[in-house]
């Protein structure tokens, strides 16, 4: 072929002045200057000087694809020239031909159903498509677009040239893109994947709105910044997820996900690794899945139970500053406000009333009044309430003072009914409630957050507030609410609000659940069940390959939001992280026993070793040279 009519074909012509005829000598042209020494056209590659070509087109794609799924080849480890041809269509015509498809469709299967034939997946499948795409381009939510895709891979030798062939088919197999080579129509592929916008094959694809937009080259999935702490590894390109919450909007978190996916593992691997930056940690654990770590850690560990030592009263006062305190009292009667009707249930507005006066006569028989002066005098305790109560001689009073009597004299007593003996002094500090009733638990995990919140405003420094099983919090609006005021107000006070629930249905059906997730920058979702799937795509609007990541994922996988940015991610640790982090009841015996083995052993060497070792070690690797820095 014509060097010239290649030259000419992308735009480059000869300057008439310069021009000479066959055998002439002279000046230069610019074509004598760009131009390759030779041009070879064979069928299954094209060869210009020293460089070898081949151009693939796509001729098959998946049924469903996510976000930036053509990020691999975008990525490819090798030069390829990628050209994508978008061509609008007139959605009438496409309704039409939809039309006749579905028809068509319909009479193959009832042709099947009337023989008595097994109906063709295939055909099902596709008309279900055909029916969803005739909606939406229906009701104008879509438009039709027609997409072409087209690689040409540049090499420096025919050997490399077929290599990296089966590579970039390979590739794209993965992803489920059939590939074919541009069989004796090379020089037209060369020519499609110039800059020139011009397509020269001519094989398209018809895509929807939805659909072409998943295509867009220039997305990132990369959630590596210079600063944080380590999250897990990116299954879209296998970078390592490294983020700081704080540096969000907010520093609030959730993690969803069914039983057993691995959310207290990955809270507690970020524990770990946050402590190691000055945050402090409190966690509210209802299962004890964190005493370990606790212990192992020298953390302090509280246990709420009956007959405990621990106690914390809910009238306790925050001690903060008297410029600041002049509104303390009314804070904490609204608070214990919220605290009572989780323990009496519903109040009309007359008990309501009613309470409110009891309350602040009780604070006022102890010397408490608005003055900030008085409220540094020792606060009532609950049966001063139901004292007051009994003694306002009103039938609402009584009935309000029996459904606290069990807490004062009942069978509830020695819980709520002391002053508080609990101080948060260390950098972990995880209050278990595993030993309380579940008629219990909602109170005292209510108690506990308004303690700890107190402890928030009066000492502001970064910390990590984790509250495991929150759907507890949600059963009563008061306890939920009080949890979506932490929410919204935690980043003033530099406070990480991370809410744990495995029951997403019930957190999501009320609508103080969908705020909490509003108001929480950083989202973990992880594993989920079939039935809670859908309700997890409306509220993260999620796309169909989302849905089935997350319904197929295995332990530890998920999707990692952090603002507008999300990938997929893969949960990782170190052996000595995976030990405290565990909370599978067979790795948990065998490390319990290989502990009680190491006590056992004589060998006193072999016991101070296991005493003084790691807790867990850090390795960065840079140009194969390896630190280890060890905590």
């Amino acid at each position: 072929m014509s060097i010239k009519s290649i030259l000419s074909s992308i735009g480059v012509t000869e300057n008439p002045m310069t021009s000479k005829a066959p055998g002439e000598f002279g000046p230069l042209s610019s074509i004598d200057i760009i131009a390759p020494p030779a041009i070879e056209v064979d069928f299954d590659n094209l060869h210009i000087g020293d460089w070898y070509f081949r151009t693939l087109f796509t001729a098959g794609y998946p049924r469903f694809v996510s976000a930036n799924w053509l990020e691999p080849l975008v990525s490819f480890d090798h030069t390829l020239d990628i050209a994508m041809y978008i061509y609008p269509t007139q959605s009438a015509e496409i309704l039409e031909n939809i039309r006749r498809k579905v028809g068509e469709m319909e009479a193959t299967i009832q042709s099947d159903l009337k023989r008595g034939r097994v109906i063709e997946p295939s055909i099902q499948i596709a008309l279900e498509d055909a029916l969803s795409m005739q909606q939406q381009l229906a009701k104008g939510a879509e438009r039709f677009f027609q997409f072409g895709l087209y690689v040409t891979i540049p090499s420096k030798t025919m050997e490399e040239l077929n290599k990296t062939t089966k590579q970039v088919e390979a590739m794209l197999g993965s992803l489920l893109i059939v590939t074919k080579k541009a069989i004796l129509q090379m020089e037209e592929g060369f020519k499609t994947t110039t800059p020139m916008g011009q397509d020269k094959i001519g094989v398209a694809r018809n895509m929807d709105t939805t659909s072409l937009a998943t295509t867009f080259p220039f997305t990132t999935s990369e959630l590596t910044a210079n600063e944080g702490i380590l999250y897990g590894m990116n299954l879209h390109n296998d970078s390592l997820v490294i983020f700081d919450r704080f540096s969000l909007e907010n520093a609030n978190t959730v993690v969803f996900g069914k039983s057993g996916s691995g959310k207290s593992y990955a809270i507690k691997l970020e524990i770990m690794r946050s402590l190691m930056f000055d945050t402090e940690v409190i966690v509210i654990d209802p299962e004890n899945e964190y005493e370990t770590l606790t212990r192992t850690l020298g953390g302090e560990y509280i246990i709420f139970k009956f007959g405990s030592t621990t106690k914390i009263n809910p009238f306790d006062l925050s001690g903060m500053s008297q410029g600041e305190g002049e509104n303390e009292l009314n804070q904490k009667i609204l608070s214990l406000h919220g605290f009572f009707r989780v323990v009496m249930g519903k109040l009309s507005p007359g008990e309501d009333a009613l309470l409110d006066r009891a309350l602040i006569l009780t604070y006022k028989q102890k010397g408490i009044t608005p003055d900030p002066k008085t409220q540094k005098n020792e606060p009532p305790l609950m049966e001063d309430l139901y004292k007051t109560l009994i003694g306002m001689e009103d039938q609402v009073a009584r009935g309000l003072s029996d459904r606290i009597e069990k807490f004062v004299k009942g069978s509830m007593v020695g819980i709520f009914d002391q002053q508080t003996d609990v101080e948060i002094r260390n950098p972990l500090t995880v209050f278990s409630i595993r030993d309380l009733e579940d008629e219990i638990r909602p109170i005292a995990m209510f108690l506990i957050l308004d303690f700890i919140w107190t402890k928030v405003r009066r000492d502001i420094k970064r910390r990590l507030l984790v509250v495991d099983e929150a759907w507890y919090m949600m059963k009563y609006e008061d306890s939920g609410q009080f949890l979506n005021s932490i929410a919204k107000r935690a980043r003033k006070y530099y406070l990480g609000l991370t809410t744990i629930t495995q029951d997403v249905e019930d957190f999501l059906s009320v609508d103080l659940g969908a705020a909490i997730i509003q108001n929480s920058s950083l989202q973990i979702l992880l594993k989920q069940s079939a039935s809670a799937i859908d309700k997890i795509g409306t509220v993260f609007n999620l796309s169909q390959g989302e849905k089935h990541l997350l319904l197929s994922a295995g332990i530890g996988e998920g999707l990692f939001f952090a603002g507008p940015a999300h990938a997929a991610i893969k949960i990782i640790a170190s052996s000595e992280e995976h030990k405290l982090a565990t909370t599978k009841p067979q790795e948990t015996i065998d490390v319990n026993r290989l502990e009680m083995i190491s006590q056992d052993s004589p060998q006193t060497n072999q016991s101070v070793s296991q005493q003084n070792r790691p807790i867990f070690t850090v390795e960065t690797v840079t140009n194969k040279n390896a630190t280890k820095q060890t905590i």
